[in-house]
């Protein structure tokens, strides 16, 4: 089950790479790591720095994919956040925290999803 979930998520991540490129994003980042932790995609909405936090479903049997980004992973994806524009010595630009939900027939882009 856990390959299944892996691969899942590989596939949903690549969804979401494409529809952000239609979107007219630029990719800065896929599954960016730091000593904080993991991001899946960092990009550049305009001069924006929008951090992606994907997520996979293959059904609603157990929710919306946005329900599992709860204070927990939201917290953890704003440090890891806030490490890369240390490291990267990148200051005073606007910054938003996106979802992307992946199912079988939708995607679902929530903007300043926290």
């Amino acid at each position: 089950m856990k390959n299944y979930n892996k691969v899942k998520g590989l596939n949903g991540e690549e969804i979401a790479k494409k529809y952000i490129k239609s979107q007219r994003f630029k990719i800065l980042e896929l599954n960016y790591s730091n000593f904080c932790g993991e991001i899946d995609i960092i990009a550049l909405d305009n001069d924006c720095y929008v951090f992606i936090e994907v997520k996979t479903r293959s059904s609603l049997d157990f929710g919306r994919p946005g329900e599992a980004v709860n204070k927990f992973k939201q917290n953890h994806i704003k440090k890891t956040a806030q490490a890369y524009m240390i490291l990267n010595k990148i200051k005073n630009v606007p910054v938003r925290f996106d979802v992307i939900e992946v199912l079988p027939e939708e995607i679902n882009h929530i903007r300043n999803a926290f």
